[in-house]
């Protein structure tokens, strides 16, 4: 196996640099001995708070200063260091009289500054030093209610902006019915070409129309242009040369493969800010969220019990609706089926950098690339005190999803609401439903309901923190397709364990970005470049998971009309960059195998293994040439890959990118072939952004039974059954044309590919392919 970084010392060299004792740690695992070094930023101090409550007293008691203002300057600067200031404190008498006096008058002038001193007691010095004060405060408590009117104008900017951006995306060409491309991006010539090739079609199905009256016989008005796709066309697979075993025969069949529709306006609806007569409802419904949150992390029996079957534990939901009654003056759906589920775990992140990653939608997306696909702020309702997040509340809108078609998206809008314990050194988040009191946000389809789930966060030694995880919701009944019903009503599929199961994996990972303690790094020249290509592979896995999924409204297409099929194919239409422009179509399929999700995972990315499977290698070998741990599981790593062709040269090098990760949760393999000048630009600083990924990969989650038939048991096996779920994705650029139609041999050809690939896999792992011939790689195999 390799240490954190094991690499080629060059990309066409045979020399292994073993860098085994490149750090030193408490951690026995040598793939992740960076973690405890990681340096994380502790609690921020409470100096500010400190600062104000101070000038609160200093305020009530006049200035500290005029103790001591009959004394001589020598006197003062004696006794300064030897005696503390002796502060007076106000009475209630005098607080009411200079309060009242000044909500009438704020600048009192000298004469009624001496007035009132006589009336209270006090020196005229004291009077003018606590007017100063409270129109400081006063100032102080203006701009901080202008700062939240200015953030939520902002936020409300902001949404316009977007939805304004989307209907301009939207704009039809009244003169071609063509899309409508603002400002230089389209030419004048190639813009009068379309106005006249639209004149032009008309003419012509005005000319057939009357030709076809005449002569009785209708007349196609446009006759089929040249075909777009060659008969010969090899689908570029985009993991190395290949040649499907079907061949690709001339067939004017087109297949109804639907498109990704257009971008649509803003996921939120018109009007779905909370109003002011709102935002005291919701601040009360925070607090008692809050409230039922940890009492669900910390309570047990008879709240929660543990599953015998699944040794899980099992919401009680008498238990439950007795000690939290739901509102009677908000609507209850009991017609919705609910899904509840708790787990803890310990993360190498600290609770202050976790807080601000589930404030930010942005990095909250990114701390859970393969559950959040979208993510919004809606409207910031309460900040914390002086920028402190204890005490935010924020109405958001999110997209769940898993890694399959065959599962439908869930999307919500909600309230997050986040609090600290300092007493206890513990910070809550929790997310609360917004829909039931609040009319103007339409339902989503299926209905969900997050009610009173997120986490507690306990900081531990070293940097590491404690979480407890519940996930409480209520969702529609919705047909899933029979191969993931027990995944997605056993609660697996956006229960607890799988979110704290990304959370643990994605914190290591964070916490391997962040290492500078790297000395010797082979192929890969700088810390800067390192960190550059994880985060090349991080946007290779967040494009996998959005484009396997229905995320954003994409539709699929069944190939077959049997319910048991599992096989779906979409097409869509790429001009962006980061992803080849043209015609992409994906395919996705899932089977169950009777073997853990781990001996899956151990085969997948292993390219020794894998280079045994014609359908996955096409007979050539994989060498790896550099290679970043990401976390402690060894499984857990950044691998470049060099394929092994007769088509090598020094000139012509081909690579293959791959990210591999296994948590409790499932496990995910995922690659893309790259060109060595796309690695050089990533690995000189330079923005990685710019390359094109069309990534492809296989998801395992464990299933220990078959949906459809009794998971196969040795007699003399002592233990439990066990199994997995197996998703293939494959993503192929059709054609370089937008336009391009897709013909139903490209469909075939990819369909007979993921079934050829389905069995090599079975076949490697009952053990009859790989104790047939030998690979040709040189490579001895792993233990």
């Amino acid at each position: 196996m390799y240490g954190d970084c094991q690499v080629m010392s060059s990309v066409g060299g045979n020399v292994v640099v073993n860098s085994d004792s490149l750090f030193s740690s408490s951690i026995q695992n040598s793939n992740f001995n960076f973690i405890p070094t990681m340096p994380f930023q502790p609690f921020p101090s409470m100096k500010e708070e400190d600062g104000m409550l101070r000038g609160k007293e200093e305020m009530e008691s006049g200035s500290g200063s005029e103790q001591v203002e009959d004394k001589s300057g020598n006197e003062q600067e004696s006794e300064q260091p030897t005696k503390k200031k002796r502060y007076h404190r106000h009475t209630a008498r005098q607080i009411q009289e200079m309060e009242a006096l000044f909500k009438e008058c704020p600048h009192p002038d000298d004469k009624q500054r001496l007035k009132l001193s006589h009336e209270l007691g006090l020196k005229p010095r004291q009077v003018k030093f606590w007017f100063q004060n409270r129109r400081t405060q006063m100032k102080a408590q203006q701009d901080r209610a202008d700062n939240v009117i200015l953030r939520a104008e902002n936020e409300t900017l902001k949404s316009e902006n977007f939805r304004l951006q989307a209907a301009l995306r939207n704009v039809i060409c009244p003169n071609c019915g063509g899309p409508c491309i603002m400002g230089a991006d389209l030419g004048l010539d190639e813009h009068q070409l379309r106005i006249e090739n639209a004149r032009l079609r008309e003419e012509l199905e005005r000319m057939c129309c009357l030709t076809s009256r005449y002569t009785g016989r209708p007349i196609q008005a446009m006759a089929a242009g040249p075909t777009l796709m060659a008969p010969s066309l090899d689908l570029d697979m985009n993991i190395y040369p290949r040649h499907f075993a079907d061949p690709i025969a001339p067939c004017t069949e087109m297949i109804p493969v639907p498109m990704l529709p257009p971008p649509e306006a803003s996921p939120f609806a018109e009007g779905g800010f909370l109003m002011e007569e709102e935002k005291s409802l919701a601040l009360e419904l925070a607090a008692s969220s809050m409230a039922e949150l940890v009492k669900m992390c910390q309570t047990n029996e008879p709240l929660w019990i543990r599953s015998s079957e699944s040794e899980r534990e099992v919401l009680n939901f008498e238990e439950h609706a007795r000690m939290f009654p739901w509102p009677q003056n908000l609507k209850h759906r009991t017609e919705l089926r609910t899904e509840a589920s708790r787990d803890t775990a310990m993360v190498i992140m600290n609770s202050v950098t976790l807080v601000d990653a589930f404030l930010d939608a942005q990095k909250w997306m990114e701390l859970f690339p393969t559950i959040v696909s979208r993510a919004k702020t809606v409207q910031i309702i309460s900040s914390g005190a002086s920028g402190h997040a204890s005490g935010t509340l924020q109405l958001m809108y999110a997209e769940f999803h898993v890694l399959s078609p065959l599962v439908s998206t869930r999307e919500t809008h909600f309230l997050r609401y986040c609090q600290q314990n300092a007493e206890e050194g513990t910070w809550a988040i929790v997310d609360f439903p917004v829909d039931d009191f609040h009319q103007n946000f339409h339902p989503s389809y299926p209905r969900y309901c997050r009610r009173s789930s997120g986490c507690v966060i306990q900081d531990m030694p070293n940097g590491y923190s404690r979480v407890t995880w519940v996930e409480h919701a209520k969702v529609e009944e919705k047909p899933v397709h029979q191969i993931f019903c027990n995944y997605v009503y056993t609660g697996m599929a956006f229960g607890a364990q799988r979110w704290l199961g990304v959370l643990q994996r994605q914190c290591e990972r964070v916490a391997s970005l962040m290492a500078r303690n790297i000395s010797d790094l082979g192929v890969i020249p700088s810390p800067e470049a390192r960190k550059n290509m994880m985060k090349l592979t991080q946007r290779m896995i967040k494009t996998f998971s959005l484009n396997m999924s229905t995320s954003g409204g994409q539709s699929w297409t069944a190939i077959s009309d049997s319910p048991e099929d599992t096989v779906r194919i979409t097409t869509r239409k790429i001009t962006e960059p980061g992803q080849p422009n043209g015609v992409i179509l994906s395919a996705v399929s899932t089977t169950w195998l009777p073997y853990s999700h781990t001996k899956v995972f151990d085969l997948l990315r292993d390219e020794r293994h894998r280079s045994q499977m014609d359908a996955l290698s096409n007979g050539n070998s994989l060498n790896e040439v550099a290679h970043i741990a990401n976390g402690s599981h060894p499984g857990n790593c950044i691998s470049l890959l060099r394929i092994n062709v007769a088509s090598n040269s020094s000139q012509n090098v081909e690579l293959m990118l791959q990210e591999s990760c296994t948590d409790q949760s499932g496990s995910l393999v995922v690659y893309t072939t790259i060109d060595v000048d796309s690695i050089q630009l990533a690995m000189s600083g330079e923005d990685p952004s710019c390359i094109a990924l069309l990534p492809q990969g296989f998801m395992m989650v464990p299933m220990v039974s078959s949906p459809n038939v009794d998971a196969p048991v040795e007699a003399n096996s002592s233990e439990p059954p066990s199994g997995c779920l197996l998703t293939m994705g494959l993503q192929v650029l059709a054609s370089t044309i937008p336009s391009a139609k897709l013909n139903l041999s490209s469909v075939t050809a990819i369909n007979n590919h993921l079934c050829n690939t389905l069995h090599q896999i079975e076949a490697a792992l009952s053990g009859t392919l790989l104790c047939a011939e030998p690979t040709t790689s040189t490579a001895p195999p792993k233990p």
